[in-house]
């Protein structure tokens, strides 16, 4: 492997939001790695720096054609270059494009439990949610089609949030499911913003159908927002592309992030993007099966070591997502439980709603060292509650 992900890099100390915790503590929380970004990301910022000028930025033409080229080449879907406009984020964007594309009091399906940001945008800019709960059986997740069509046809509902592959969940929806979602959005005049950050982190063998990419309808109907960051750990260069083939609707979301004042790329935004789509392929495939390896030493250690909790299956994402239904039911008081007595920080679950109350979300893109430590952890913590809520019963 070119690639050395087992190297543990020390980010104490350096502004980082993931990092900022106290001595002891091991942050496995938001979805930020632990890993340096590619060499040729590194030099795209060295070169720039070097330069020693960093004004304002154009978009070129090398990063539209980075992105159709990637998406092309990985994903087998060609996107219209004069349809793809840039955005400093995918939120930024997300929020943008709901105040542009609906209206005040208007209704917006999220399927739950997902990323809790998608909230933000919809509750802030006057809108409401309309949770399409996920099936969950047997530890897996599924869409209720029912109750999607019933939250669709209510003539309030203009807009459908959707996460492909999903977060927190870890699953790629199939082509026939993406089909189905967006024959009912069509049938109601129903707009799918679909967010697909996570699209190139899925494992060997498991790529995913962009949502524009499934029909004609569902291409016809949807903006859908993309972006190196995730990935390529790159999050802090604030830079994400939003396509949509319909005219009308690109047109609406360009006015829309232009007027927000979130379409213009930082110093470094550019370049990196480029170097990420253009030169880094090998590091994603490395990566994809690091995280691969990762996921299934954590599926391992937590059947061995903690019975008592179950690991929903992935196949895309860096994020574990654990059922401790039959430990808590509130996820909430067992994280900060867990943080106080190991020093272990992870996401409760009950911020993405949905029957997110009783699982929790930790982030395996680290070292295996450090998810080890983080298992034990977590071993340690989800016992020592246990043991504490067997106590609390006998008095």
């Amino acid at each position: 492997m070119r690639c050395d992900f087992d190297k543990v890099v020390d980010r104490r100390n350096t502004n980082s939001l993931k990092w900022d915790v106290a001595d002891g503590e091991l942050p496995m929380w938001v979805a930020d790695m632990d890993f340096k970004a590619a060499p040729e990301i590194a030099k795209a910022i060295k070169d720039k720096v070097d330069l020693g000028v960093l004004g304002y930025q154009i978009v070129p033409d090398a990063w539209y054609d980075a992105i159709v080229g990637w998406w092309e080449t990985r994903h087998g879907y060609t996107i219209n270059k004069e349809r793809l406009c840039f955005c400093t984020g995918v939120i930024p964007a997300i929020s943008s494009i709901v105040k542009r594309i609906t209206n005040h009091g208007d209704n917006i399906v999220l399927q739950t439990p997902v990323y809790d940001i998608f909230f933000h945008s919809v509750e802030n800019a006057g809108r409401h949610v309309l949770e399409n709960t996920l099936a969950y059986n047997d530890g897996e997740y599924s869409v209720d089609f029912d109750d999607l069509e019933k939250k669709l046809k209510d003539p309030l509902t203009t807009m459908m949030i959707l996460c492909n592959p999903h977060n927190p969940i870890g699953k790629i929806w199939t082509k026939s499911e993406l089909e189905k979602i967006g024959d009912l959005c069509a049938r109601y005049g129903v707009t799918v913003l679909s967010d697909e950050i996570h699209c190139d982190l899925t494992s060997q063998g498991c790529d995913y159908t962009p949502f524009a990419a499934a029909s004609s309808t569902c291409a016809d109907i949807s903006i859908t927002c993309v972006a190196a960051s995730k990935a390529f750990n790159i999050a802090g260069l604030q830079s994400a592309a939003v396509y949509a083939s319909n005219a009308a609707l690109h047109n609406k979301v360009v006015r829309g992030l232009n007027s927000d004042e979130v379409a213009e790329p930082n110093a470094f935004a550019v370049e990196t993007t480029v170097a990420a789509f253009t030169e880094c392929g090998y590091w994603i495939d490395e990566l994809r099966s690091y995280i691969a390896e990762n996921r299934e030493t954590a599926y391992s250690y937590l059947r061995d070591n903690v019975p008592s909790v179950r690991a929903v299956r992935q196949n895309a994402t860096y994020l574990l997502w654990i059922d401790c239904s039959s430990v808590t039911d509130d996820a909430a008081k067992l994280c900060d439980f867990i943080r106080k007595e190991t020093g272990l920080y992870i996401t409760a679950g009950g911020q993405y709603r949905g029957n997110g109350k009783t699982f929790v979300r930790i982030n395996a893109a680290c070292p295996k060292s450090v998810l080890l430590d983080g298992l034990k952890r977590f071993e340690r913590g989800v016992k020592l509650y246990a043991a504490s809520i067997k106590k609390e019963s006998e008095v």
